[in-house]
């Protein structure tokens, strides 16, 4: 099957990107995960368990909403998939419930993340609230400092959040505090990864359990429009878990077409960007062999973006695949262009979207469209966390920030 060029292999490879790069002494945590987590995933208990929460405690499904306003103005049918209303405010939920049922059958007790808006490190403490696990984030001091709200909400559900000083003290930084810590706990401690990146099997993991939302997809446009594919999917990638769920009962199906955002930060001509795919070389990061923003001898760089959640300076190895073999259109967005869409989506429909997802929605400026195009963008996250953000860059959003 052609999915299977872009699924992972026997030995956790996306064609050439992924793998395990680790040091001995995780190798027997990781490597009792690659041999256990297909079957926890796929087991009927786990299944019943994961899908109760997912209806009853995250509130799946959650919708897929016409967006009539938008829509007229790109002259195309466009349908915006609301990850933004799940319980915690983001996608980040459906992958922590996940990861966390696998933890229990794992006999794990301890539980340590990565964040960078804040959103994953919030629904990570609320699952271990919800497990009565003990539970430790580690975030960069710069996203300690502007995504506030986050750090408190994690603090309320009784994680112990711990500020990185490490680099620009963002994503990256919080990624690399964290497997320290989890070298230095290898036996009681799991590490909920929230993204589809990190060593394997941790990309096949997030992937699967977001996949829910493609799945969804599926079934809501064949209620919606009687077929159940679209001719886009638009979805903003930093790590990549929204967009790997968005897309991933789509990758075989050539009908439909990816367009992914990433960070353009300040411009890709610049040093302050996050766009990796489009400036990145192939490289290790975290574990795995993908596209890293690199010196020549191999020194990772500093991402830079707006978005908390985006400035990070790999991709997960699935989409550095799939982009090299040409499934997906990846496009750079600048902040400035990421803050006027957000406003854009705010005006025009009343929908207030995660800087993250405002990337999406300014995807839209960059691809011409057919009036009978449909075209399905993940909101992967609400903007409450960034309304500051938003507020001091309104001179960026042109006449939407005039109030």
């Amino acid at each position: 099957m052609e999915k299977d060029k872009y699924l992972v292999d026997n030995n956790g490879f996306y064609g050439r990107f992924g793998g395990a790069y680790i040091p001995e002494i995780l190798y027997k945590c990781v490597h009792d995960l690659q041999l256990s987590y297909r079957s926890i995933l796929e087991s009927e208990d786990f299944m019943q368990e994961y899908r109760a929460l997912l209806q009853d405690y995250v509130g799946r499904p959650s919708p897929l909403y016409y967006a009539t306003r938008l829509s007229e103005k790109y002259d195309c049918k466009i349908y915006l998939k609301r990850e933004d209303l799940n319980h915690t405010g983001a996608h980040k939920i459906n992958n922590t419930i996940g990861q966390i049922l696998m933890a229990k059958k794992m006999g794990k007790t301890r539980i340590i993340a990565e964040t960078g808006a804040g959103q994953h490190g919030v629904a990570t403490a609320t699952v271990c609230a919800l497990m009565n696990m003990q539970c430790e984030v580690f975030m960069g001091k710069t996203d300690v400092e502007r995504q506030h709200t986050n750090v408190e909400r994690m603090r309320m559900l009784g994680a112990k959040v711990h500020a990185v000083t490490t680099g620009n003290m963002t994503l990256s930084d919080a990624c690399s505090e964290a497997i320290r810590d989890w070298c230095c706990h290898p036996q009681d401690t799991f590490y909920i990864v929230g993204s589809t990146m990190g060593p394997h099997p941790y990309p096949d993991i997030v992937a699967r359990l977001q996949s829910i939302i493609s799945e969804e997809i599926k079934w809501q446009l064949e209620e919606k429009i009687g077929r159940n594919y679209p001719d886009y999917i638009i979805a903003c990638m930093g790590g990549g878990s929204n967009a790997a769920g968005s897309i991933f009962h789509y990758m075989d199906d050539n009908r439909v077409q990816f367009i992914l955002a990433e960070a353009g930060g300040e411009g890709v001509d610049t040093n302050r960007t996050a766009a990796t795919i489009t400036k990145g070389t192939e490289g290790i990061i975290h574990g795995a062999k993908t596209l890293v923003m690199q010196t020549e001898d191999g020194q990772i760089e500093e991402a830079f973006s707006i978005s908390a959640g985006l400035d990070y300076p790999g991709i997960g190895p699935m989409h550095a695949n799939m982009a090299q073999q040409g499934r997906s259109k990846v496009i750079a967005i600048n902040d400035d262009e990421a803050i006027l869409s957000g406003y854009e989506l705010t005006r025009l429909e009343g929908i207030i979207p995660a800087i993250e997802s405002a990337h999406a929605i300014a995807a839209l400026k960059k691809q011409t469209f057919k009036s009978t195009d449909i075209v399905v963008l993940t909101v992967s996250g609400r903007g409450d966390k960034d309304v500051q953000t938003y507020l001091t860059h309104k001179e960026k959003a042109g006449e939407y920030g005039k109030f």
